[in-house]
């Protein structure tokens, strides 16, 4: 039986709670991402927002059709919201039939860097993934410049596959190559099993 898209269920852990965004996220992701110390040269989007207009941009590009994108959150012990909003991640390139896609354009607010928030929200998408849609195969990458994600990707327990030159056109004019890595099916338990411990120590 192939593999089934998402269907807007609400991803909940225990530090963050994933939901499938929606228009107005773009009010709570613009003060993390108009922090220029939280971009890089290995971001696709290099550069942080100037205004709200370029991330209800950002949002609205995330929601194009073939694409299933989440905003993360984190609860926020003493302020009046129910929670904060942390960043994203999605699902994109989903392919039911071949039982793959890829899990991507992830970004979170410079706060929540080794707070164990990335290490959860994967956690609950590949989860999700493999577990409760059906997906044989995720891929995830990274501009081969961006040693703090690639570093990232490989402690989720991702192999590495190869590097695909002159891959994407980045805003200032240079062609980024990307580094490649996936998990399948077969390796999930084992990943998941590393992933819950990484949890566990930061939860301690």
């Amino acid at each position: 039986m192939p593999a089934r898209v998402p269907v807007g269920t609400p991803l909940v852990g225990r530090l963050v709670r994933l939901d499938p965004m929606v228009p107005g996220d773009a009010e709570g992701l613009f003060p993390i991402m108009s922090d220029p110390a939280a971009f890089g040269s290995g971001y696709p989007f290099e550069t942080a927002h100037a205004d709200l207009a370029r991330t209800r941009e950002f949002v609205g590009d995330r929601m194009a059709p073939g694409a299933w994108p989440y905003t993360v959150r984190v609860d926020s012990p003493g302020r009046d919201e129910v929670a904060t909003v942390a960043g994203t991640s999605s699902f994109t390139e989903i392919d039911t039939r071949n039982e793959k896609l890829q899990l991507g354009w992830t970004f979170y607010g410079r706060r929540y860097w080794a707070s164990g928030v990335n290490v959860e929200t994967k956690l609950l998408l590949l989860s999700h993934a493999f577990e409760d849609l059906g997906f044989g195969r995720v891929k995830l990458q990274a501009d081969v410049r961006n040693e703090r994600s690639r570093a990232a990707i490989t402690r989720l327990g991702a192999r590495f596959e190869g590097v695909t030159r002159r891959d994407v056109l980045r805003e200032d004019g240079t062609w980024r190559d990307t580094a490649v890595y996936s998990i399948t099916v077969d390796e999930w338990q084992t990943c998941r099993v590393a992933l819950e411990e990484r949890l566990r120590a930061v939860l301690r």
